[in-house]
């Protein structure tokens, strides 16, 4: 069964927008646990628009599933993900002023000065993904650097369902996953997946994790989050 992870980051990017702290992402963590969410993720951003430090300090500390931060390793996001040891780390090679991360690393260029972040945050016990377009060369510098897994990035897939041909991008994706965990590499994936497109994706052998923020969090205006949570988890569970 692939688990799933609750992106938090639309929570409170709604909070922020008023000052009295409702919707409440810790309530909102907890909601996703009990409908038996496997994990929690929050991408904390220089400009804090929407998960603020403190909200990853709170949530550390009630957490009883994994903990996935995510973000582009700055000092100030390294000084977050050492204090707090999270389960995973995912490093997202996304500009302070990105709107959304919207491609994966490019190692060649970036994988030197990655190699010893990856191996402080190993040392520090944090499984280290690194969010990864499909392209098998730059999966194989993932592993060569030290990399535990790869999250594939995966708005062109949902672009391509959505547009109705997504067989050919779907296969690049198959390929990706399978000389990943070929070399050794845990798969994990997530952007843009949802309700309609998570089941064929899913048919991809092996992969550990879907991150899920937008979509379930839409739903969720609909169904209630709770029920959102568990509609994700029917999906998953025949996978």
């Amino acid at each position: 069964m692939t688990n799933l992870s609750v992106n938090l980051n639309k929570v409170a990017l709604l909070r922020n927008a008023r000052n009295f702290g409702k919707p409440s992402v810790i309530e909102a963590a907890l909601t996703c646990i009990k409908a038996g969410a496997q994990g929690i993720t929050v991408h904390p951003r220089p400009d804090q628009r929407h998960i603020k430090p403190e909200d990853v300090d709170a949530l550390a500390q009630i957490l009883t599933v994994e903990f996935n931060i995510e973000g582009n390793p700055s000092p100030q996001f390294l000084e977050i993900v050492r204090k707090i040891k999270p389960t995973q780390c995912t490093l997202v090679p996304d500009a302070p002023d990105a709107f959304t991360s919207d491609h994966g690393w490019d190692l060649a260029t970036d994988g030197s000065w990655l190699r010893p972040i990856i191996g402080e945050l190993k040392d520090l016990g944090v499984r280290v993904s690194l969010f990864m377009d499909t392209d098998l060369t730059q999966i194989e510098r993932a592993k060569e650097i030290g990399s535990d897994r790869i999250e594939l990035y995966t708005e062109p897939y949902a672009t391509a369902f959505r547009n109705g041909n997504v067989e050919s991008v779907f296969q690049d994706y198959q390929k990706a996953a399978h000389k990943a965990q070929e070399i050794g590499l845990g798969v994990n994936a997530g952007h843009d997946l949802n309700l309609q497109n998570l089941e064929k994706f899913c048919t991809i052998s092996g992969i550990l994790e879907v991150s899920i923020g937008h979509a379930l969090i839409a739903d969720a205006l609909e169904v209630g989050l709770f029920n959102a949570v568990q509609d994700y988890l029917k999906i998953l569970s025949f996978k």
